[in-house]
């Protein structure tokens, strides 16, 4: 009886230490990306990008609620090609640095106004680092689009009407 007790925990055992890497988690983004190499910091910022696009308010998600910097990394892996792939990888982790250059602060420590003016300044001025201002781009097309196509917008700002829409036999209609 010990015997089978003892190779029961040593399966056990064995089976814990095969899923332990798994369960600790190696540093990379939390959703499997095939072209880009993510890392949990980097990703982290991302959301924050993202929330100080489409900020939490009393009575709507913010963008980290609704997950869009996970959809804005799935979409530039699966749709953009290798040369926006790059310029996005680049102007995410030159982030921080140019934001330390101009604000003295990294972009995660900024409030909320000065991280919009931030985003603005960049996009307005296309001298200065055109992989980041490549990255502002994508991240805010994708986030609008997700934000547009989420659950929440679909189902509880829009009004949906079957097709063809409702009947209205006292609509006035114009002599030609």
């Amino acid at each position: 009886m010990k015997r089978r007790s003892a190779i029961k925990n040593l399966m056990i055992f064995a089976g814990g230490i095969y899923l332990l890497p798994s369960c600790t988690g190696n540093g990379k983004a939390s959703i499997e990306l095939k072209n880009l190499d993510i890392l949990v910091g980097e990703e982290a910022l991302l959301g924050e990008v993202a929330e100080a696009m489409i900020p939490k308010t009393a009575d709507a998600p913010g963008a980290r609620d609704l997950n869009l910097h996970l959809f804005t990394l799935k979409m530039v892996d699966d749709c953009h090609n290798t040369k926006d792939q790059k310029a996005f990888k680049a102007g995410l982790s030159s982030l921080n640095k140019i934001s330390l250059e101009k604000n003295n602060k990294p972009f995660n420590q900024l409030d909320a106004t000065t991280r919009i003016h931030f985003i603005e300044a960049v996009l307005k001025d296309d001298t200065s680092n055109p992989a980041l201002r490549t990255f502002f781009e994508i991240t805010k097309k994708r986030v609008i689009q997700g934000f547009t196509n989420s659950k929440y917008v679909m189902t509880d700002m829009k009004q949906y009407e079957m097709v063809p829409g409702r009947y209205n036999g006292y609509f006035p209609v114009e002599k030609v």
